[in-house]
């Protein structure tokens, strides 16, 4: 059973992640706490194999957290939660050793999904290789999606996530999206081909809506995108999935 400690100021939200871990069996909840300070000395009493840890906290914010858990060695798999979806903010966060960074609201399902992830048990050398190369890559991108304006709890983004993923591991999937993506990716989530191609379509919409093309451009180096012009779905999974593959991501 794995030690969960919840550092959350937002009490019902807390209480949220408390009921949803509660229910699975592999899980414990060691502790749960608004309080920094009190966050501190719980992670120091309890060894939690995961801390699940709101930025926003009374007395000593979660950044500090951090700051004391790494200065003390203490070995505690991150996940931050934060308001902001900031470049800097979010690189922080990794800095300091967050494994996975959500912008709220996010479900408590699929924080309990990255929390699994991480407290899964020994497996042989080349499936963890894999599943570590599979978690940099969901990193990066939800990163990525953070930074535009694209939030998690529409369809689209689980499906262009999906979407990415598999153009990063096969390229000339990109050719032919219509019968080689949408299909693959409705089998995998139990819908049609039409309605991941729509959810797709909006996630993209959702982000240029909200006015990111200045964050785009920075996240891509280019100004690739101005004013209202927006990509295609092939061209927004295309850009997104050359962009790892040029960083060495897989």
């Amino acid at each position: 059973m794995k030690r969960i400690l919840i550092l959350e100021s937002n009490e019902k939200y807390a209480e949220e992640l408390k009921a949803y871990f509660a229910g699975r069996k592999e899980f414990e909840v060691a502790g749960v706490t608004g309080d920094g300070a009190e966050g501190i000395k719980l992670m120091e009493t309890l060894a939690p194999q995961v801390t699940v840890l709101s930025l926003f906290l009374q007395n000593v914010d979660g950044f500090s957290v951090m700051e004391e858990a790494k200065r003390q060695g203490r070995k505690t798999d991150f996940i931050v939660l934060g308001s902001f979806s900031d470049d800097k903010i979010i690189n922080r966060a990794i800095t300091l050793g967050a494994r996975y960074y959500f912008m709220k609201p996010v479900s408590a399902e699929l924080v309990g999904d990255r929390v699994a992830e991480l407290c899964s048990d020994e497996v042989p050398v080349r499936e963890t290789l894999e599943r570590r190369r599979a978690g940099t890559v969901e990193e990066r991108i939800t990163n990525i999606f953070m930074a535009i304006g694209i939030p998690p709890h529409i369809k689209g983004y689980k499906y262009l996530r999906e979407g990415i993923k598999m153009a990063v591991e096969e390229p000339t999937v990109i050719n032919n999206v219509t019968k080689g993506l949408y299909p693959v990716i409705g089998e995998r989530y139990g819908t049609s081909a039409s309605k991941v191609e729509r959810a797709i379509r909006h996630a993209i919409e959702v982000a240029w809506n909200r006015g990111r093309i200045e964050a785009i451009n920075a996240i891509f180096g280019a100004r690739v995108y101005i004013g209202t012009e927006k990509p295609t779905n092939s061209e927004f999974i295309a850009l997104v999935a050359d962009k790892l593959i040029l960083e060495n991501m897989v």
